[in-house]
Formats: C-alpha cells, structure tokens, sequence
C-alpha cells in the first residue's frame, strides 16, 4: 500500500509539473475588493449511471461527492441528450444538440444541424461569462469539433498510437481556446487510453510526451486545482468546466483503486441492482408506487450461471475505481476552495453526460480514436472473448449492457437511447452561500440547456443576440436560480431529443418515446410509471398524436431535419 500511495504522489507531482506552465497570471488583483459574483464550476462525468454516485443509491466510495450533494440539491429529473458529444454541445451552448451543429457525432456532414463542431451562431457558457469578467478555463474532454483524420489507415494507426507527431487534432478555430477559454488542457477526441491519451493538448499545443506513472482522472483534477489556486489571486470571479472522460471505456484504472472492489461485485448483477433501489427508496430519491423495479435486461442468464461472472465482477470493480478516483480528485478541488477561501461562494455542479455505457468497446478493434499498441509498443488487446481481466493499459474493453442496466438502476436501457436509462442524469447542484435548501431533492424538470441561463444570470451576463458579427440563436433553457431557494418551479413543460432514430418528446408528464432499433411509438406517464413499464400508446391514441405532431414540429424547428444525405424529412 505504501508503494502505491508512493505512485499516487508522484503522479500528482508529474502532473503539477506538467500543467504548471499552463499557468501564465490571470488578471490579478488590483483593487482589494473581491468581486461578490460567485465562482462556478461545472465538473462532468462520462458514461457514468443514474445510480453510481453513493448519494444516487451506488454501492460506490464518492464521499467527496456525496457531500456536495448533502450540502447541496440533488435533483430528480434533470435531463441530458443521451450521448457524449451531443450532451456537451448542449451543455455549452444552452441549446438543442442539433442547434448547436452536433446532432449525432464529430463528422463534418451537409447540413446545419450535423457540421461536427460548435456552430458560428452560437455562443458557449465561456464565452458568455468572459463578456461579463469571468476568468475561463477547462480540463478534460473537449469533443465538440470536427476531427482530423486526414491520413492512411496505417499513419492513423500510428498516429494513435504515439509513434508519429505533428498536425492538429482539429481545425484550431474549434478549440476550446478560440472558443470563450482563456486556458485548456485535455484531449479533443472523445476516446483516450487513460495512462497515455491520444489528442493531449495544453491550450493548442500537443502534449508530445507525458509523465511517468500519468493517469488522465488525476491529470483533470490537479489541473483544476492548479486553476484554482491561480483563479485565487484575482478579484475577478471565475468559470471552470472540469470534463472527465471516467468512467467511459477502455476500463483502466490504478490497480490499488480496483482492489478496493475486487469483491464487491461478485454477488452479480441482480444484487447489486436490488440493493440500489433500495437505497434510493430508503433515501427518498424514488417513490415505490410510483417507481418499479422492472426485470433485468437479459435476465434469462443468472449470475450463478454466468460462465465469466469473475471477468464480469471485475470489469464493474474497474468502472467503480474509475469513479472513485474521479471522486477523489473532486476532493483536492474541495479543498484547494477551502484553503483559498472560496468554497463558500462558489456554484459547483456535478453530473453525467448520459447513462451508463452498453457498448462492447472489445469489439471495435482498433482504429479511428482507438490505438492499436502503447506508445512503448505493447500490443492493446480487444478481448471479446473475456479472457484477460480488465484494467490494464494493453485491455480494452467496456462493461457491456448487463452493467449499463444495473448502473442505471432502476431506469431502461442506457447511452443513446431516449427512455429514462439513456437521457436522465444525476444532477448535484453546491454553493454554500447561494443554496438555502440544503441536502434536499429537487423535482425540477431540468436540462443541460438550462445552465446557460442559469449562468449568465447569476454572472450578470447578457445572453447576446449577435456575437463576433454573426447572429445566435435564441437558448432554450431555463433557470435553476429559483430551486437554489426551495422554490417550487415546473421547468420545462415540453423536452425534446433524437439521437441516431431514438427519440422522445415529454409533455408535463406524458412522455412518447422510440428506440434506435425500433421506430414504434411507446407511451408513457410519468406521474404513474417513472421507469416506463406500462405501454399506454393504445389507450391514449390521441395523446400519441399530439406528441408525435409535437414532436415533428420540434425536429423540422430545431434542424434535426433535414438529416445528412437525406432528401426531405
């Protein structure tokens, strides 16, 4: 143990050292008089689930976390786009996903809602609140732009794979720093090997080489505690968007953090499931009456029957170790605040991107954003067949759709798809100073778009009709200044999303909704059924039409059509 404590303080000092030059002075304190607008930080999770989070129901150590959210809100229905690059694109923009150019991944495709990157007519949270004084930076995961791929498969591959420098990862008017960030540090790309990440760049600068004993969660936190501690010299308030890749695939983590869990998951899936619904009855996060338990995804195959039920409890360990150790960092940002005197009026946000992943990333191989080796040359396996246990640098692999549907507990499906399990986020909102409702659940209906709003009215910033000379669109968001207070406010009365065929459209709380594999229409009441189990469709034939015509409205409206290559709609 000492020995691995050893490794974790040298990567940390690796890291400072690394991110230290990312620091030149911000603007520093002039007058003595610290500006009383308070400092916001945004820290999000990739492809974690509705129930990972300890004060969500996990099993999960994120004692870190679960004090935000025990001084804070959580909330209850707060939504997202249902995808990694969708989401974030809303996220920045306060805007629909296809407002914002990025309707399903980074292609640069032929049509106003599909260009792959931030639109010209839109405006991102930094941006906003730097015309308004904030200082601005980020660390983590940009993935909003277009990506370069302009090589032959075996330059990709070694591209990928460290063994060949130069060129930009994408158009440089599309990085975080020519967008609102006056400081960056993160990968572009979506997909990173955690020991050695691919698309590592500080402001625009690729990062040729990394430290030894590097591990990216720790690389995001220290650089957020770095900017932190600089943000403390100025009077100025600041804006911190901390985009973590954890605990999206390949599953890696530092082996001391996966032993903490070698047994924790070996009771299987429908355990684990069980007793985080309960939790979250006990916690009052869920209504029994309202909310069911509904049968596990592939539930014809039993733990006990499972012939790779050790692979399996180790993958989950792995995905736990990831959140943990994010965990963790969030703590040194808690206390960076502390020392500095800032925790008290300083927003902090927490939440994921969409639900746990279903993906079998062993079965992409190598290619576009996944290398095929470690830059000293090992081979990366893509283990289908389960058969190398996770964790590793050299494995890539994912916890595959019975995890994703316990890590959603108690919600359906998973990324991408619109039903509950896809598109709805844990949602943690601290500030000491700010927040009279402390340790309470909020049943606002939210959005990523909202924190727009919500931003520039707490920074006193204007939302612009025209920026740069180009005209932006309208957000669509709404404030959550009002929940801060314990004021009882509906949010959103219609919500909206598509994302490769899945869609839905929510009015109050009836909700139609389709999966990506299956265009047929699924009605749902909320109030009744939060967890979707009972099809009204064929009862309320009329309430399917009128969300259906609502929601073709919305999508003509909302430049989800047309799609790319597509003649019409």
């Amino acid at each position: 143990m000492k020995c691995h404590l050893k490794k974790q303080v040298a990567a940390s000092a690796a890291t400072a050292a690394l991110v230290l030059f990312l620091l030149s002075p911000f603007q520093q304190a002039g007058a003595q008089v610290k500006d009383k607008r308070p400092n916001i930080i945004v820290i999000l999770a990739d492809d974690m689930g509705f129930s990972d989070l300890g004060c969500y129901g996990g099993e999960i150590h994120t004692p870190n976390i679960d004090y935000l959210a025990h001084n804070g809100i959580r909330y209850t229905q707060f939504y997202n786009t249902s995808r990694c690059c969708p989401t974030r694109a809303s996220l920045l923009t306060g805007l629909y996903n296809q407002q914002a150019g990025i309707g399903k991944m980074t292609d640069a495709e032929d049509e106003p809602g599909y260009l792959g990157h931030l639109s010209e007519h839109t405006v991102t949270l930094a941006e906003v609140l730097k015309t308004a004084g904030y200082n601005t930076a980020m660390a983590g995961k940009w993935h909003v732009s277009n990506t370069n791929e302009q090589r032959t498969p075996a330059e990709q591959q070694a591209w990928l794979n460290h063994q060949l420098q130069g060129g930009d990862f994408s158009p440089l008017q599309q990085y975080p720093t020519s967008r609102g960030f006056d400081r960056f540090f993160g990968t572009i790309w979506g997909v990173v090997d955690f020991y050695d990440p691919f698309s590592l760049v500080s402001g625009n600068k690729p990062v040729e080489q990394v430290p030894a004993h590097y591990y990216q969660t720790d690389a995001i936190n220290d650089t957020a505690v770095a900017y932190i501690k600089t943000f403390a010299q100025s009077t100025a308030p600041f804006f911190l968007y901390v985009a973590h890749n954890a605990p999206h695939w390949p599953l890696m983590a530092p082996p001391e953090e996966i032993a903490k869990y070698k047994n924790t998951y070996t009771a299987g899936w429908d355990a684990i499931r069980e007793a985080r619904y309960h939790r979250m009855l006990q916690m009052g996060l869920i209504d029994s009456s309202t909310t069911l338990l509904p049968k596990r995804w592939k539930n014809e195959l039993s733990w006990e029957q499972n012939p790779d039920s050790a692979w399996d409890a180790r993958a989950m360990a792995v995905h736990a170790a990831m959140i943990d150790r994010m965990d963790q960092g969030i703590g040194r940002m808690i206390q960076a605040l502390k020392a500095t005197g800032q925790l008290d009026n300083t927003l902090i946000v927490v939440l994921s991107d969409n639900g746990a992943s279903p993906e079998n990333a062993a079965a992409y191989g190598p290619g576009f954003d996944r290398p095929g080796a470690t830059r000293d040359g090992r081979a990366i396996v893509y283990d289908t067949k389960k058969q190398i246990m996770p964790g590793e640098e050299t494995s890539f692999v994912s916890i595959g759709q019975r995890w994703a549907n316990v890590s959603n507990t108690p919600y359906q499906y998973w990324k991408a798809e619109s039903y509950e399990g896809g598109i709805h986020t844990p949602m943690i909102a601290f500030w000491p100073k700010g927040i009279q409702a402390k340790g309470s659940l909020n049943a606002q209906v939210g959005h990523v778009m909202d924190f727009m709003r919500t931003f520039a009215e707490l920074a006193h910033a204007k939302y612009p009709a025209v920026y740069k000379g180009q005209t932006i669109i309208p957000t669509t968001g709404v404030s959550l200044v009002p929940s801060f207070s314990n004021k009882t406010v509906r949010g959103h009365e219609a919500l909206f999303n598509e994302h490769f065929g899945a869609r839905y459209a929510r009015l109050g709380d009836w909700k139609l909704v389709s999966a990506s594999n299956d265009s047929t229409w699924h009605l749902y009441n909320l109030a009744a059924d939060r967890t979707e189990t009972t099809d009204l469709a064929a009862r309320y034939p009329g309430k399917v039409q009128q969300l259906q015509t609502m929601w073709r409205e919305w999508a003509t409206t909302h430049q989800v059509f047309p799609k790319p290559g597509k003649k019409g709609k």
